[in-house]
C-alpha cells in the first residue's frame, strides 16, 4: 500500500457512534504533555502503530506524516507502517482529510474547539474510530499548518529536536512511548506570521551550501541555495512552529537559483515573503542579474529603456524608470499567482543594495509607489488588494515616512523594526485606531553595519530579547514577526525562543526563562546535563551581551562631545583587574563547558550536537578573550620594557592557533565532515583601514589574517632586553612603569578604604633584563601590608598590597612602599582613607565613588519589575507594566527607586545612570528619567537627545556597541553623611542597570567599578 493509505481502504464502512467529547481544550505550558515514557492507565502505545494519512490532504500534511514515521523510528528503532491496524495514528486536516471529516461526522471526534481557527491542532485518543481499528491517536488540524504543527509537536514530545538535522542531535532511545488519554492542543498562535530571514550568509552558509547541495539552476551564479537546501530550512521552520520565510539575498535569487524553490515552499506549506528591500515578491538580485543598461540622451533622460523578459531594465529608480520597475513588480506578483504559492507581499521601495531610496524620501513619491503596487496586486490576482496579505517594513530611513505622517492602507501590516542591535525603534501608538492589518516586528540576531558586523556566533541575551518582545506584544504588535538569523546555524537558541514566544507570549514569563533554557538543553543533550547546560547558556548570553566578540579590539570614547574610535585598544581596562576578571569569567565558562562534554557519551553523536550548539561558541569566545587579553597585555608590557613581553606574544599567537583549530574541528571532525567550510566567518582582524578601506570600522575583513607578508596578527610586539638585571615597577591602576620618563610622575596606588569592594591592589616587580635578581619591599608605616615582601624575580612577581585597618588611623593617612632590586629603588605612594565607623548606612563611598546595581534598592514606589540577567553586571529595573503612561516625577506617589548612600564630604557630585540602550519607541517622543539627591531638585534626562532618529549615528553606535547608555546629572551635597538617591520614572520602557556616584575618583572602566559595600 502507498505511504498515504487510500480512502477506500479505511472509509468504506459506517462508523459506530461514541459519546461526544468535551470541546474544552486545556493547554499545558509543558509542550507535548500528552507523551509519556512509562505506561499509565488508558495510555495509547505509540510504538508499532501505523501512521495513516489521507493522500488527498495537503501535500505538506502527507509529507509531515512521513516525517513523523521517521521520527518515531529515530527514537524507538521501529518504523511505523502505513496500513491501518488495530492501533493507528491518524493525521489529517479538518475539511481536507476524509479520515478526519468522517470521524467528525460520526461523532467520534469533537473538533469544535479548533475548527475555523488559525494553525490550531488537537491531539486525542479515540476509541473504535474505524472498522478493524480498536483505538487511534488522532492528530487533527484546523488547517494544513495546524496539522503539520500538531504532528511535529508529537515529534518534539517523543524527543526529536527541531535541530536534529541542522545540528546532528540524536534523540534519546526509547523502547516504548505512550500517549496519555485526554484532549490536548497547543492553542492558536498569538502572532499570525512567524518566521526568520536568512541573511548575511557569506562566507559561512555561502561557502558550505554549494559544496553540500551542489550547483544551482541559474548558470553563472552561486549554487547551494536549491530546493533541497530550502527543504531543510522549511522543515526546521515548521518544527519550530514558524510559518514564514525571507530567503537569502546576498547574490541569491530564490526564484531563479532553483525554479523549484517556490513550488517546494508551497508543498511544505510555508508562507514566502521578501525582505524590506525587496518589494512585490522579487529579490533585488533578480533585477541586478537581468537589468539592461538604459540609453540616455544628452540631458540624461532615458530614450531607450531596453527590454528584458524579467522586467529588470535600466536603473533601480521609480522616478526615472517607473515603467520598467512596475513591469518588474508585476512579474513577481504574476509568478505568485501562476505558481500558487502562499505569500505576503512587501510594499514600498528602498535603494539597490539595502540603502535609502536614491529618488529621495518625499512622501508623495512613496504614496505613489504604494498605490501603484496595490493596483498591480489587484490586476494580477483579480481580487481586491486587501485580500492579499501585504507588509510595509519601516526599516532604517523608511520609518521617517511614518513619522512624517504617511500611513499605509489599513489592511497592510506595518512592520516596525529594531535598531539592528536588538532595541526596538517604535511601538504601535495606543491612541491610534487599530489597524486591520495590524503591526509586525523585524528583529536582529545578526547584522552587517555600524558599529561593527556581528555574524560569528550567537550573542543574544534571552533576558534582553524577552523584554523587547514582551514590550512589543504589550503594545499590540502581533501581526507578523521575523528575525534576521544570519546563517541560521549558529543562532539556534534565540531563533527557537523567538518563535516559541511568538506562538504564545503568556507561556514564557521572565521568571520561566530558566525553564525554557532547561527544556532546550534537555531536548538537545538529554536529561543528565540539562541543568548545568542551561546555566551555561544563560551565563553565555549574559557575558556576550556585554560586548560583541568582534568589538574586543575597539575602544570607544567620548572626547569633547565627539565619539572617538580606537581599533587597537581593549575596551576593558587594566585597572581594577577588569580585563583579567572578564577573561577569567570566560575561562571558567569554557572549563564548565568542557566538563559537560567529557561527561557526554562518546559515539552517540551527542558530543557533536553539543559542540555545534554550545561547545564551539563558548570555547571559541573564551579563547578569543584569552587572545585579546594576551595581545593587549603584551602591548602594555612592551611599552614598559618587561622581559615577559615576548611570552605574551607567544600566548596570543597560541590562542590564534587554537581559534583556527576549533574552527577546523567544526569543519572537519563534527558529524563526519558534514559542515565542511561552514566555520569560516572572520571575527578577529577588524579595523585595518589600510587594508580594508573606509568601512574598516565595521565591515568584516576578508579573512582572519596570520601570514600576510606585511601584517603580523595578532598585533603584538616583540622586544629585546639586555643581559643584565634591571628593576621595573608597575602599580595597580596605572599603565606607566618606574623607573620611567619624566611624564610618568610618582608611582602611586589608588586610595585604600575599608569599604572598598575592588580587587586587592598590587605592585608588580618586573625584570627589564634576562638575569634574575632579588627584591625587597619595605613599608614606611605599620598599617601597610604586602604578602611577599621579599623574593626573587625571574620575569615578574605580583605583590598584593593591603591595609591593616586595626592599625590605620581614622581619617586620611599616608605611607610609602620602597621597592629595591638590581641596585635600584622605586617608591610607591599609598593613601588610606578610614572614615569614622559610626553613622554609615547604605552604600558607602570609597575611592571617590559609590557604585550601585539597580536591583539593590532600599525602597520602591509604584510598579517596578526586576529583570534578572539583563544588565552588564547584574539585573535591571524597569517600570511595570511597560504600558504605563509618561509620569511627571515628584510627589509622594510618583514611581521611583530609592537608594541610601553614605557620602564622606560635601560638594558637587555626578550621578551616572547606566541604562540599556533603548530607543524612543513611544509616541510621546524621547526616553526620559529623573534623578534627585535628598530633597534637591529632580534633574530630568532624555537619554536620546541629539540622536538622528535614535539610529545610525556615532553616539548610537557607541551605546549599542557598549550595550549601555550612560548619562549624567549634577547634584550638590551639603554635608557628609547619609543621603537618599532617587531614580524617578518618567517614561516606561527605561531599563536601569546601575547608578554610579562620582565624588571625584571614579576610575575609567568599561563595566564600571564593582558594586560598593552596603552597610
Amino acid at each position: 500500500m502507498s505511504a498515504s493509505v487510500s480512502r477506500r481502504a479505511v472509509l468504506g464502512a459506517g462508523l459506530a457512534a461514541v459519546p461526544v467529547l468535551s470541546s474544552g481544550l486545556p493547554r499545558s505550558v509543558k509542550q507535548a504533555a500528552y507523551i509519556s515514557f512509562s505506561p499509565t492507565t488508558g495510555a495509547f502505545p505509540l510504538v508499532g502503530a501505523p501512521v495513516v494519512v489521507d493522500p488527498d490532504d495537503h501535500p505538506g500534511v502527507v509529507r509531515v506524516a512521513e516525517d513523523l514515521r521517521s521520527d518515531i523510528e529515530r527514537v524507538t528503532g521501529v518504523r511505523p507502517s502505513t496500513a491501518p491496524a488495530r492501533l493507528a495514528v491518524l493525521v489529517g486536516t479538518i475539511g481536507r482529510s476524509a479520515l478526519i471529516d468522517d470521524l467528525v461526522a460520526a461523532g467520534k471526534l469533537d473538533v469544535s474547539g479548533i475548527r475555523g481557527r488559525w494553525e490550531t491542532s488537537l491531539q486525542t485518543v479515540v476509541e473504535r474510530p474505524l472498522p478493524g481499528v480498536d483505538r487511534a491517536f488522532v492528530v487533527a488540524g484546523s488547517d494544513p499548518r495546524g496539522t503539520i504543527f500538531g504532528a511535529y509537536d508529537v515529534s518534539y514530545g517523543i524527543g526529536v529536536s527541531p535541530w536534529h538535522w541542522w545540528d546532528d542531535v540524536p534523540p534519546t532511545h526509547r523502547d516504548q512511548v505512550w500517549v496519555r488519554p485526554g484532549r490536548y492542543s497547543q492553542g492558536t498562535p498569538v502572532v499570525r506570521y512567524r518566521g526568520f530571514f536568512i541573511n548575511d550568509e557569506n562566507p559561512a552558509l555561502g561557502t558550505w551550501a554549494p559544496a553540500y547541495f551542489g550547483p544551482g539552476k541559474a548558470p553563472g551564479y552561486p549554487g547551494g541555495f536549491t530546493a533541497d537546501f530550502y527543504g531543510r530550512v522549511f522543515e526546521v521552520l515548521l518544527r519550530l512552529k514558524g510559518n514564514y520565510l525571507w530567503p537569502a539575498v546576498w547574490g541569491r535569487a530564490f526564484a531563479e537559483d532553483d525554479p523549484e524553490n517556490h513550488r517546494r515552499a508551497a508543498a511544505y506549506g510555508v508562507v514566502m515573503g521578501t525582505s524590506h528591500e525587496a518589494p512585490m515578491m522579487r529579490g533585488i538580485e533578480e533585477w541586478n542579474r537581468h537589468a539592461v543598461a538604459a540609453v540616455r540622451d544628452s540631458s540624461g533622460a532615458i530614450v531607450t529603456p531596453g527590454h528584458d523578459p524579467y522586467g529588470g531594465t535600466g536603473e533601480w529608480s521609480y522616478r526615472l524608470n517607473s515603467q520598467a520597475v512596475r513591469a518588474y513588480w508585476r512579474a513577481g506578483v504574476r509568478r505568485m499567482v501562476d505558481q500558487g504559492f502562499e505569500g505576503v507581499v512587501t510594499l514600498g521601495m528602498r535603494g539597490n543594495g539595502d540603502t535609502s531610496l536614491p529618488d529621495g524620501d518625499g512622501i508623495e513619491l512613496m504614496r505613489e509607489i504604494i498605490a501603484a503596487q496595490r493596483q498591480i496586486i489587484e490586476e494580477e490576482t483579480g481580487r481586491p488588494a486587501a485580500e492579499t496579505p501585504q507588509v510595509w517594513t519601516l526599516y532604517k530611513e523608511v520609518q521617517r515616512y511614518w513619522d512624517r505622517g504617511l500611513r499605509a492602507p489599513d489592511d497592510v501590516t506595518v512592520v516596525l523594526t529594531d535598531d539592528n542591535w536588538g532595541n526596538i525603534r517604535k511601538h504601535p501608538d495606543p491612541a491610534e485606531d487599530g489597524r486591520a492589518g495590524g503591526y509586525g516586528l523585524y528583529y536582529h540576531f545578526d547584522y552587517v553595519g555600524a558599529g561593527r558586523n556581528y555574524k560569528w556566533v550567537d550573542t543574544a541575551n534571552l533576558r534582553n530579547v524577552w523584554e523587547q518582545l514582551h514590550t512589543a506584544h504589550a503594545y499590540g504588535n502581533h501581526g507578523l514577526w521575523v528575525a534576521n538569523v544570519g546563517d541560521l546555524k549558529g543562532n539556534e537558541l534565540p531563533t527557537e525562543f523567538f518563535l516559541d514566544y511568538a506562538w504564545n507570549p503568556a507561556d514564557w514569563d521572565l521568571a520561566r526563562l530558566g525553564d525554557w533554557e532547561r527544556r532546550y538543553a534537555h531536548q538537545n543533550f538529554g536529561a543528565g546535563p540539562a541543568q548545568e547546560a542551561a546555566a551555561i547558556l544563560a551565563e553565555y548570553g549574559r557575558l556576550q551581551a556585554r560586548r560583541k566578540p568582534e568589538l574586543l579590539n575597539r575602544r570607544i570614547t567620548l572626547t569633547d562631545g565627539q565619539v572617538v574610535y580606537d581599533d587597537r585598544q581593549t575596551p576593558f581596562a587594566f585597572g581594577h583587574r577588569e580585563l583579567e576578571r572578564v577573561t577569567e569569567e570566560w575561562r571558567e565558562l569554557g572549563r564548565r563547558a568542557e566538563r559537560i562534554e567529557r561527561r557526554l557519551p562518546s559515539g552517540a553523536g551527542v558530543r557533536d550536537a553539543w559542540f555545534e550548539l554550545v561547545g564551539y561558541e563558548v570555547l571559541a569566545t573564551a579563547n578569543l578573550y584569552e587572545l585579546r587579553s594576551a595581545e593587549f597585555t603584551n602591548l602594555l608590557y612592551a611599552a614598559q620594557g618587561r622581559a615577559a613581553t615576548n611570552s605574551l606574544a607567544d600566548a596570543a599567537e597560541t590562542a590564534l592557533a587554537r581559534d583556527f583549530a576549533l574552527a577546523e574541528r567544526f569543519n572537519s571532525a563534527v558529524a563526519g565532515g558534514k559542515w565542511a567550510g561552514f566555520q569560516t566567518q572572520p571575527h578577529i582582524d577588524y579595523g585595518d583601514v589600510d587594508r580594508y578601506g573606509p568601512n574598516a570600522g565595521w565591515q568584516q575583513p576578508e579573512r582572519d589574517n596570520v601570514a600576510l607578508p606585511d601584517v603580523l596578527f595578532p598585533a603584538v610586539r616583540r622586544i629585546e632586553v639586555g643581559e643584565a638585571a634591571e628593576l621595573g615597577v608597575a602599580v595597580d591602576g596605572s599603565e606607566s612603569a618606574w623607573p620611567g620618563g619624566t611624564d610618568a610622575g610618582p608611582a602611586a596606588l589608588p586610595p585604600f578604604s575599608p569599604h572598598q569592594t575592588r580587587p586587592q591592589q598590587f605592585v608588580e616587580v618586573f625584570n627589564r633584563g634576562r638575569t634574575a635578581f632579588d627584591y625587597r619591599i619595605e613599608a614606611s608605616v605599620p598599617w601597610l601590608t604586602v604578602d611577599r615582601p621579599r623574593g626573587r624575580v625571574g620575569r615578574q612577581v605580583r605583590v598584593e598590597v593591603g591595609v591593616d585597618w586595626a592599625k590605620a588611623p581614622v581619617g586620611r593617612a599616608e605611607g610609602v612602599l620602597t621597592v629595591t632590586g638590581a641596585g635600584t629603588s622605586v617608591t610607591v605612594d599609598c593613601v588610606a582613607e578610614k572614615p569614622p565607623a559610626r553613622g554609615l548606612r547604605g552604600f558607602v563611598e570609597a575611592g571617590g565613588y559609590v557604585a550601585i546595581d539597580a536591583e539593590h534598592y532600599d525602597r520602591t514606589v509604584g510598579g517596578w519589575r526586576r529583570l534578572d540577567g539583563i544588565g552588564r553586571t547584574g539585573a535591571g529595573m524597569t517600570p511595570w507594566p511597560v504600558t504605563l503612561p509618561r509620569q511627571t516625577p515628584g510627589g509622594p506617589g510618583s514611581p521611583r527607586l530609592e537608594y541610601e548612600v553614605s557620602l564622606l564630604a560635601a560638594g558637587e557630585v555626578t550621578v551616572w545612570a547606566h541604562l540599556s540602550p533603548r530607543n524612543p519607541a513611544l509616541p510621546t517622543g524621547g526616553l526620559r528619567y529623573g534623578v534627585s539627591l535628598d530633597d534637591g531638585p529632580i534633574e530630568t534626562v532624555d537619554i536620546n537627545v541629539g540622536a538622528d532618529d535614535g539610529l545610525l549615528n556615532a553616539v548610537w553606535a557607541r551605546n549599542t556597541s557598549d550595550n549601555v547608555n550612560a548619562t549624567a546629572t549634577k547634584h550638590s551635597v551639603t554635608k557628609a553623611g547619609v543621603h537618599r538617591l532617587r531614580f524617578w520614572m518618567v517614561d516606561p520602557t527605561v531599563v536601569l542597570q546601575r547608578l554610579v556616584i562620582d565624588t571625584g575618583g571614579l576610575p575609567a572602566l568599561y563595566l564600571g567599578p564593582l558594586e560598593s559595600r552596603r552597610m
